[in-house]
């Protein structure tokens, strides 16, 4: 079965950036002991990269680099906020390490919806904290293979994620 938008696939790759000095860098390896199943067109990731699987069957190797546009777009400098430091304190403290630069914080905006925020620095009662996608401004490159295809079940379908191996149980 060939790859097709509502396929359930595995597959295994290898996604590089480059550093500043230009040399590639890998930065995630996926292995076929625990490879990453996806539904096409539900998965979250750059529609480049579905694109890039399109037509692809189970054995079949994919090399290709996504711009930066194609990927998670350009940093947005609205994206880097300040946050009253009170945002973070439990029962009044702000737990140890919790606020230490780089460190990545799950957060829910007025909207009720989850993002990830890495911690730039703190300042006075304000922590500056940076939504962008760590991979915003950045070209990947992914080296893989696919490793099976097949049709997502309807619940598959209505729940918006692979269920059994690779996926998700309950």
């Amino acid at each position: 079965m060939q790859i097709a938008p509502n396929s359930v696939v595995s597959l295994t790759y290898k996604l590089s950036i480059h550093d500043e000095e230009g040399q590639p860098e890998t930065i995630e390896i996926v292995e076929a002991d625990e490879p990453m199943a996806i539904i096409v067109g539900m998965s979250g990731l750059p529609e480049g990269f579905e694109t890039n699987q399109m037509g692809l069957n189970p054995g079949d190797s994919f090399d290709f680099t996504l711009t930066s546009e194609e990927g998670y777009g350009p940093r947005d400098p609205e994206a880097v906020v300040e946050l009253p430091l009170d945002v973070f304190k439990v029962e009044g403290k702000i737990p140890d390490g919790l606020l230490d630069p780089d460190n990545v914080l799950p957060m829910t905006n007025e909207d009720g919806h989850r993002l990830q925020g890495r911690v730039v620095e703190i300042q006075d009662e304000l922590v500056l904290m940076d939504f962008n996608h760590p991979l915003a401004d950045k070209n990947m490159h992914f080296e893989g293979q696919v490793l099976t295809v097949r049709a997502a079940t309807p619940t598959e379908l209505e729940h918006g994620h692979v269920h059994g191996e690779g996926g998700v149980h309950h």
